[in-house]
This record gives C-alpha cells, structure tokens and sequence, in this order.
C-alpha cells in the first residue's frame, strides 16, 4: 500500500492533469505546512480556506507577470505563514 506522502503525490499529480495544469510543481509538504499552521493559530476551517487563498493570490501574481510560478508561490505562502503567525500571537495573548 501506498503511503500517505505518496498518495498525496498521486492526487496532486491526477489533480494537476484534471485542470490541464501538468508540469506545475506543487511542494506538497509546504502546502501542509500552511494548512497546520492556519488550523492551528486560527481554526482548523482556516486550513483549506488559506491554502486556497494563498494559491489563488500566487496565481494572480504568475498570471500577470509579476513573478514566475514559483516565486509568486513562495511569496504568497510566506505571506500566509506571516498571517498565521500574527493570529497565533493575537490567539496566544488572549488566553
């Protein structure tokens, strides 16, 4: 049986193919990263919504030139990460 890191692979690749996006590298472990960090410093709904966010933002930016894919990715993750950080210092100051 397939592990968990390899079915994630598989799907990112089948979903990559679906939307005729092939070739376009996805780093499934930053992506997960994202989605735990939102989940934990917001709420776990946060995850999907971040991550989904941050890949539409990365896709606007490549979309109109202002960075290449994998630029434009890596800022709208680490943009993201920053957001996730200042809730979870926003979340821990008030307990």
């Amino acid at each position: 049986m397939a592990s968990q890191q390899e079915q994630l692979e598989a799907w990112s690749g089948r979903l990559l193919r679906a939307l005729e996006l092939e070739g376009t590298p996805v780093e499934v472990s930053a992506v997960l990263d994202l989605a735990a960090a939102a989940a934990h410093s917001v709420v776990r709904p946060a995850a999907p919504l971040t991550t989904f966010i941050a890949g539409y933002a990365a896709g606007l930016a490549a979309g109109s030139g202002q960075a290449d894919d994998a630029v434009a990715m890596r800022s709208a993750m680490a943009v993201a990460a920053g957001e996730c950080a200042g809730a979870a210092a926003e979340k821990g100051g008030m307990e």
